[in-house]
């Protein structure tokens, strides 16, 4: 959907490229946040649509991050997408994306994959 804000939160500085060329070629306004403790300040000040997670991070690590989101008030109805390496493609294939309630895809991963995913949470 045009004109809505995605939060990419990854420690990974070619994935964190990648995310914001594709999401904003397709029309996404796009805000990166390096670690968690980043990620919690910038989905409460600027409460994005969607938020596209790392699971691995340091400090905070991308569980910790979606609990205390989904803890909040202000935040709690933003969907979350995880992208982790802890989750091959046949385990993601073998369970389905949806793990815990929550869209999970592993790296690496498809982009149309993922974009297909965010029009439907969008």
């Amino acid at each position: 959907m045009q004109g809505k804000t995605i939060l990419v939160v990854d420690d990974e500085k070619d994935v964190q490229f990648m995310l914001e060329k594709r999401l904003t070629a397709d029309g996404y306004s796009v805000i990166i946040a390096n670690n968690g403790t980043d990620a919690l300040m910038l989905a409460k000040s600027k409460h994005p649509d969607l938020i596209i997670l790392d699971l691995v991070m340091p400090g905070i690590e991308g569980g910790e991050v979606a609990a205390r989101l989904k803890a909040a008030l202000e935040t709690r109805d933003i969907p979350i997408i995880f992208l982790t390496v802890l989750l091959s493609k046949t385990e993601e294939e073998k369970y389905g994306p949806l793990i815990g309630g929550n869209i999970t895809l592993a790296k690496p991963f498809n982009p149309e994959e993922l974009l297909a995913q965010i029009k439907k949470l969008l």
